[in-house]
């Protein structure tokens, strides 16, 4: 009997998830890196921007 022909689709597949999965990883590390440098920060809620500005408003509190 002829031996049965493997399929490529999940091989297929798993190089797709895997080239998916690092460039992510590439884009977070390039991210990462460009806030490191630009010292970026996460945005500011209402209440913790009130917080801070009464904070320097009122020093010694």
């Amino acid at each position: 009997m002829a031996e049965k022909p493997r399929s490529m689709v999940l091989g297929v597949v798993v190089a797709a998830v895997f080239a998916g999965l690092g460039r992510m990883v590439i884009q977070k590390i390039k991210a990462d890196k460009a806030a490191r440098e630009h010292h970026m920060t996460a945005p500011l809620d209402k209440e913790t921007r009130a917080k801070i500005s009464d904070a320097l408003r009122t020093p010694g509190k």
